[in-house]
């Protein structure tokens, strides 16, 4: 299983059936595959109005089972879908005309997955010394230095020759931001502190 985090905002770059992600106890699926298999499925409609969400509730936090209930009607334990049944929930009557040689379900099919949904994020200002430039970016409290780096990457691809410190402190690259002493502090309701790194040129690109 991939370990790699993601924002709810990078998932909700991917809401389009040809790419097609959503999260749902604390993972991130890539459903584009579910999707080119079942084009023009009405049970894939349910699905695509919650591509790039987060879809927790549609399932059992306990079991990782999609969530049941039972039917007013037949009084039978069935697959709880108030959004509309969806991909590979069989239907609530017995029926001649419904495919079971799928395998398993999407929800239970681990190859989907492509990383965790962060818990949390921050937004962290990199400051870079050399070239009197800043940025913002927003990251995964898991992360790690190294994986903000390769974040940062996108505006400085050299930035593996650069030495990272906050505070006049040289930056653990495998701890995350809270384990090196970078703590979210809230100065007052409306005014979020922001830490600050700054980056020092190692005259070296053999890192890059």
């Amino acid at each position: 299983m991939k370990s790699r985090y993601f924002t709810p905002n990078e998932v909700l770059a991917h809401n389009s059936p040809e790419d097609c992600w959503v999260s749902f106890l604390g993972h991130v699926w890539d459903l584009t595959p579910i999707c080119a298999q079942n084009k023009g499925s009405i049970l894939l409609q349910p699905i695509l109005n919650e591509a790039g969400r987060d879809i927790s509730h549609w399932f059992d936090a306990k079991t990782g089972d999609v969530r049941h209930h039972i039917d007013p009607v037949t009084n039978c334990y069935v697959p709880y879908t108030p959004f509309g049944r969806f991909v590979h929930i069989p239907p609530p009557y017995p029926t001649t005309d419904w495919a079971t040689d799928f395998g398993i379900p999407w929800w239970k099919d681990e190859r989907l997955i492509v990383g965790y949904l962060t818990k949390k994020t921050r937004f962290v200002r990199i400051f870079n010394t050399l070239a009197l430039l800043q940025h913002e970016i927003e990251v995964c409290v898991e992360e790690t230095i190294t994986d903000i780096l390769v974040r940062y990457l996108k505006f400085n691809s050299h930035a593996a020759s650069y030495t990272w410190k906050y505070n006049g402190v040289v930056l653990d690259m495998e701890k995350n931001l809270e384990e090196n002493n970078i703590r979210e502090e809230i100065q007052d309701i409306e005014d979020l502190f922001m830490p600050q790194i700054y980056l020092y040129y190692n005259d070296d690109l053999t890192e890059a």
